[in-house]
């Protein structure tokens, strides 16, 4: 099973594994910390090129592409390490730690690279016009902590694959267009892209 969309300039892959483990979710809690742990460092110089390809935009409308890799393959490793836990348990296939694309790896991001940005929307699109989405993206993922839309349905499918051997598609779906609403909205907000999210979770 594939979830992909290539409408918005925001590529999200998540390939179901079938089946998965019945009880592997229990514990990838604690397989997946060093993952979590080198996250945490690469999240931090993920603002800070933000902050130089502010400047950047503002002087030149063009993101740095070094930058502009960098902060892909960082959002990419969110990504896989998500689809493997709790944004999706997806897959049982522990996740590479690289930034690079990886077809052989069952989930994957990729935002093409913009020859030509906006001046002005750098100042407005990440706080003004993202604040729709931020409501939106917070139902899915939890505000201050709280348990989000999104880990409360994969923590319910991961139950019914323990008692059944079976992971319910619906969810499966679901939960990869919420995800994919929320990554098209870090992209956008980090300046990386100036189409403005759409409000739906798929585009068939």
């Amino acid at each position: 099973m594939n979830e992909a969309s290539r409408a918005y300039p925001v590529t999200l892959r998540g390939e179901l594994t079938i089946p998965p483990n019945r009880g592997l979710w229990l514990v990838k809690w604690i397989l997946a910390i060093p993952h979590w742990f080198v996250l945490i460092f690469l999240t931090i110089a993920f603002i800070v090129a933000s902050i130089i390809a502010f400047f950047a935009i503002l002087f030149t409308a063009k993101y740095p592409k070094g930058l502009f890799d960098y902060n892909v393959g960082v959002l990419r490793w969110w990504w896989r390490v998500g689809f493997y836990s709790y944004s999706a348990n997806g897959t049982d296939k522990y996740p590479p730690f690289s930034l690079q694309p990886d077809p052989n790896y069952p989930a994957d991001l990729d935002i093409p690279y913009p020859e030509k940005l906006s001046r002005g929307l750098i100042w407005v699109k990440w706080w003004l016009l993202a604040i729709p989405h931020y409501i939106v993206t917070g139902i899915f993922g939890g505000w201050s902590k709280n348990i989000g839309l999104i880990f409360a349905l994969v923590i319910i499918a991961a139950v019914k694959l323990l008692f059944t051997g079976k992971y319910d598609k619906d969810i499966f779906k679901l939960v990869i267009g919420m995800n994919r609403w929320s990554f098209r909205v870090s992209a956008y907000a980090g300046l990386m892209r100036d189409e403005y999210p759409p409000f739906r979770l798929w585009d068939e």
